[in-house]
């Protein structure tokens, strides 16, 4: 029994201290992150009050690596996500923003077809928000080294998008990837008007 007891708490010790070296990682690449984003037109003002309180969500690599697009048939995976429910709200979705979705199609030649089917199928067309701190989220996978440039270019919009008080911080929340009820299409836009 103190042989198990042993093995246990040196479990415990390892899991705590390669937690401690995570945290420390993410805080320094913050210092780094810093660098770039005063090179890409956000303030230090800006970049304190809004990273300040940033923190590596391990939850989120999970579920980057654990995504259903990775282990579930094509099949099983159109079945889970679609309906003649959702396909109603589409509908209804566009009719109320067809201004705003037909202006980001010619401006950006993205079909307002693939745009509203990720809107479905990533925020069921706004009406779920998440739960998840958006800027810690894409901090994780900024830092994080699988798609880093990506999720960098993401937090970047975003601060910008901040910085010209374009979004209230103190509101972002949402998926563990960013998501986050129209922002996907509002971000689009509203990125141009930053530039």
């Amino acid at each position: 029994m103190k042989l198990i007891n042993f093995f246990l708490f040196f479990i415990f010790i390892s899991i705590n201290f390669s937690f401690a070296d995570i945290n420390k990682e993410f805080e320094n690449w913050k210092l780094n992150f810093k660098k770039l984003a005063l090179e890409n037109n956000v303030s230090e003002k800006t970049f304190d009050r809004v990273m300040s309180d940033t923190k590596f969500l391990s939850d989120v690599i999970k579920y980057d690596r654990y995504q259903p697009e990775f282990y579930e048939d094509t099949k099983t995976y159109i079945s889970k996500r679609t309906s003649s429910k959702k396909v109603s709200l589409g509908k209804k979705f566009y009719e109320k923003n067809s201004t705003l979705i037909n202006n980001v199609e010619n401006e950006f030649n993205i079909e307002r077809e693939l745009l509203l089917a990720l809107m479905g199928i990533e925020t069921n067309f706004g009406t779920y928000v998440g739960k998840m701190d958006i800027l810690s989220s894409l901090a994780t996978l900024s830092f994080d080294k699988r798609r880093s440039e990506f999720f960098t270019n993401e937090l970047l919009t975003l601060l910008r998008l901040i910085e010209n008080e374009q979004i209230d911080y103190k509101t972002l929340y949402g998926s563990w990837a960013g998501a986050f009820g129209f922002f996907s299409i509002y971000a689009i836009y509203n990125e141009k008007l930053c530039n």
